[in-house]
């Protein structure tokens, strides 16, 4: 396939082609089970969440490394909580730590005034235990209020990655603030939840009764990435510490990384630097 001139002009830092941003959702076991009470009813709710930063984080920060590559996790701040010491220990590996609501929670169905909370909540906590001021946020349900923007602006938010609309960053102009939101587009594409999630209780993703192949899932992701290098653009992942990060899984991730490392034509960067170079880039346009 040819790809024409206007795809190959580079827009990233060092004329390098393209784009990618490693992004992981440590979510625990937070989300609807927890924000109804029914986590508390029953063990395998809990258990199944907690494995992401109780055990999976440590194997999948340790192949990160190995592969010296950097990533952004996305953390809902109930997790930095109460697991504070793995959540620290990402900081202190060089990879981001950006938000991810308190628990979870559903930013397209909770108020203006509720999603201020949240994030005021996650900023102290962020401050209180990781010693930071995130700058990055990813939706937990990946959809959005209409007054989100101006919210996440107004929490000294630079950057988003909870939409779709291209398959490279855009800005957000917000009406009464001078400075746009930057936006990271993901893909369910490369949701791991989507080939490698199972199950059975609480029934996500609904209907879901096996895995993909693994073989399958690699040759997805590695042309859905081959793909968007080829044509100059930026790639982010969904991927999830207690859904990749098994033992079967981290040799997946181990292949997937071996690719995106036989290419010499690549920004491997963190959504934060992909958003500071983005405005820097494009503010003007």
């Amino acid at each position: 396939m040819t790809i024409s001139a206007q795809h190959t002009a580079s827009l990233w830092p060092e004329g390098k082609r393209g784009c990618m941003a490693l992004a992981f959702d440590l979510d625990g076991p937070t989300g609807d089970a927890m924000l109804n009470g029914t986590i508390w009813q029953k063990a395998d709710y809990f258990t199944f969440g907690a494995y992401g930063p109780y055990r999976a984080l440590g194997r999948i920060l340790d192949l990160l490394s190995e592969h010296q590559l950097p990533a952004t996790f996305f953390i809902p701040a109930w997790v930095v909580e109460n697991w504070p010491k793995q959540c620290q220990a990402i900081v202190e590996r060089g990879h981001e730590v950006a938000y991810h609501g308190y628990r979870h929670e559903s930013f397209y169905a909770i108020s203006a005034e509720k999603q201020r909370q949240v994030m005021e909540k996650s900023r102290e906590i962020f401050w209180q235990v990781l010693g930071i001021r995130a700058e990055g946020f990813r939706t937990p349900s990946g959809d959005w209020h209409k007054e989100t923007p101006a919210m996440l602006l107004d929490a000294g938010v630079t950057y988003s990655s909870s939409m779709r609309g291209d398959d490279r960053p855009y800005l957000i102009t917000v009406p009464g603030h001078e400075r746009p939101l930057v936006e990271i587009p993901g893909r369910w594409e490369m949701d791991d939840y989507a080939s490698l999630a199972y199950t059975r209780e609480p029934n996500f993703p609904s209907g879901l009764d096996r895995t993909a192949s693994y073989a399958l899932t690699l040759d997805n992701w590695c042309r859905e990435y081959d793909g968007a290098m080829n044509e100059g653009l930026s790639l982010t992942t969904l991927f999830h510490p207690k859904i990749s990060g098994k033992p079967g899984r981290i040799m997946l991730l181990d292949q997937f990384f071996s690719h995106l490392k036989t290419r010499d034509d690549v920004w491997f960067a963190r959504c934060r630097d992909v958003a500071h170079w983005w405005m820097q880039e494009h503010a003007n346009d």
